[in-house]
């Protein structure tokens, strides 16, 4: 049976496999931060290991409600928040435009564009949501 594991920072998606008397754990995916089972993580588990019978609705609703609970260290998740957000700040800013005509991958360009189209998005709606919260130092 696979089950979510969190060492340090970090959680992994694992499986024990009992071999003799000992049981040996087996590390399927590493999750990040926040255990978030994708349909990446799903295609490369199954990929990997394509005998295990993993039950993935479970999995993921195990994981959706370890999100959902309070964050026991919030200042340090965004400070780290933060620096992820004003690094890819500085990443955009000193990307050429013109590389984008020089990829060699098809359809790499245009994914790049719909991803920054979707954090357009979604920053649109965090600080929709932050306007509303009293209090709060944003404020247009």
């Amino acid at each position: 049976m696979a089950f979510v594991r969190k060492r340090g920072q970090t959680y992994y998606l694992v499986h024990n496999v009992r071999k003799g008397e000992q049981v040996e754990q087996l590390h399927l995916a590493s999750l990040g931060r926040r255990p978030r089972i994708t349909e990446a993580v799903i295609r490369g588990v199954s990929a990997k290991h394509p005998f295990l019978r993993v039950d993935w609705k479970r999995l993921t609703e195990r994981a959706m409600s370890d999100l959902a609970q309070p964050l026991q260290i919030r200042s340090q998740y965004l400070r780290d928040l933060v620096t992820a957000v004003r690094n890819l700040h500085y990443d955009l800013a000193d990307l050429p435009t013109p590389v984008l005509d020089f990829v060699n991958e098809p359809g790499l360009s245009s994914e790049f564009l719909a991803v920054l189209k979707l954090l357009r998005g979604t920053l649109d709606v965090k600080l929709s949501q932050l306007r509303r919260i009293k209090g709060m130092p944003y404020r247009t």
